[in-house]
C-alpha cells in the first residue's frame, strides 16, 4: 500500500520518534525542514498554555519555511498523546489539536475510539504504537490508521519481540503504515526497517545527540559514548518495561544489574515515582542502537548522514542480491 499523501515530502522514510522532556519544538522544526517527521509528547509542554504555544510556533515556522521553499516543503509533523488513564489532561490537548489541525498523532498505552474519531474530524492521521500482535489488532479495530511497532531494543518503553517477528505478524493481516521503531541508529537499518515490511523507520536515540534536543550535555554524550551492551531493560522506573542507560543508573546510586520489577499501577510518567530517581530526568532512556551514534550533531546533519548511509546500502544491497534474483 502507497503512504498517504500526508507523508509526500519525506526525503527520507524516518519518523522521528516522540522523546519525552527531549522533543520542543526547536527539535520539530529543524526535523521536519531536514525531511524527516518530527514529533514530541503533548505533555511535554508544560502547563498545558505551552502547548498551545508550541503548536503556533511549529505551525508558523513550517508555513513559512514552505512559502520560503515551495521545492522543498517540510515534513509533517506529530504530537504523541498517552492515552492512559494517568494523563489527566488529554481531553485538553486533544482539543489544542483540533485547534490547530495537527496532521499526524501518535498514540501510546492506551487505544480509544474517540481520540481516533477527534483526528479524524479534522482530517488527522493517527499511528498507535504496540508491542505484540494483540495489540496491534485492537487499535486497528478501534479506528488507528497506522501502526508503530516497537520491538526489543527500542529506547524507552519497549517490547521483548524481534522486529522480524513483529512486523511479520502483522503485515500477514494488516496492508496500511506501519513504522517499525527498535534500535535503528544508521542509514542501513532504515533500509533494513523497510526490507523487512515496514513503510517506515521510527528514530528515537539518534536525535538525542543532536545541537537542537533538549537533553543535557552529559546525556547526549553518553549516548555518543554508549552501545547496545550499555542498555538496561527495567520496569523499575515507570511501571511498564523499557530501556535506558546503565551508566545513569549507576549514577543514581543503583545497581543496574540487581533492579526490582514494578508493579504497572505505579504508572507514572512525570516524576517516575517508584525511586528516588525520576525516569526520564534521572534515568536517561535509550535504544540499543546508539552504537552508531558517534558525534554531536545538528538534525540537519545528521539526516544527510543517514540519507548517505542508506543510499549506499540500498546500492550494496541490490549488487549483493543480484546474483540470486537472476
Amino acid at each position: 500500500m502507497a503512504l498517504p499523501p500526508l507523508f509526500a515530502p519525506l526525503r527520507l522514510p524516518v519518523i522521528a520518534s516522540p522523546l519525552f522532556l527531549i522533543s520542543g519544538p526547536e527539535l520539530v522544526i529543524a526535523q521536519c525542514k531536514a525531511g524527516v517527521v518530527g514529533s514530541f509528547p503533548a505533555l511535554n509542554a508544560r502547563p498545558i498554555s505551552q502547548l498551545d504555544e508550541w503548536l503556533h510556533q511549529i505551525t508558523e515556522a513550517l508555513a513559512a519555511h514552505n512559502r520560503d521553499h515551495p521545492e522543498r516543503p517540510a515534513a509533517p509533523y506529530a504530537v504523541n498523546q498517552i492515552v492512559h488513564k494517568t494523563n489527566n489532561r488529554l481531553d485538553q490537548d486533544i482539543a489544542l489539536c483540533a485547534k490547530w489541525q495537527v496532521p499526524l498523532m501518535i498514540t501510546s498505552l492506551g487505544a480509544r475510539e474517540d481520540v481516533y474519531s477527534a483526528a479524524h474530524g479534522w482530517g488527522g492521521i493517527v499511528l498507535h504504537d504496540v508491542i505484540d500482535d494483540r495489540f496491534a489488532r485492537k487499535a486497528i479495530e478501534k479506528g488507528a490508521d497506522g501502526l508503530v511497532p516497537v520491538a526489543a531494543g527500542a529506547g524507552g518503553h519497549a517490547g521483548r519481540q524481534s522486529p522480524f517477528a513483529l512486523v511479520q505478524e502483522i503485515r500477514a493481516w494488516f496492508s496500511g503504515v506501519i513504522a517499525l521503531s527498535g534500535a535503528i541508529g544508521h542509514g542501513r537499518s532504515i533500509l533494513a526497517a523497510q526490507a523487512a515490511g515496514a513503510d517506515l523507520a521510527y528514530i528515537g536515540s539518534a536525535w538525542i545527540a543532536t545541537h537542537e534536543a533538549r537533553a543535557s550535555a552529559a546525556y547526549k554524550q553518553a549516548i555518543i559514548d554508549g552501545g547496545a551492551g550499555d542498555i538496561v531493560y527495567s520496569s523499575l522506573f515507570t511501571g511498564v518495561h523499557g530501556n535506558y542507560l546503565r551508566s545513569s543508573i549507576v549514577n543514581a546510586g543503583l545497581d543496574p544489574d540487581n533492579l526490582p520489577d514494578s508493579d504497572p499501577s505505579a504508572m507514572n510518567f512525570g516524576s517516575g515515582g517508584n525511586t528516588e530517581a525520576k525516569a526520564w530526568k534521572d534515568i536517561w532512556g535509550s535504544g540499543q542502537g546508539i552504537g552508531a551514534i558517534t558525534t554531536l550533531t545538528s538534525v540537519a546533519d545528521r539526516v544527510a548522514q543517514f540519507t548517505q548511509e542508506y543510499r549506499t546500502a540500498a546500492d550494496a544491497l541490490t549488487a549483493n542480491s543480484a546474483p540470486y534474483l537472476a
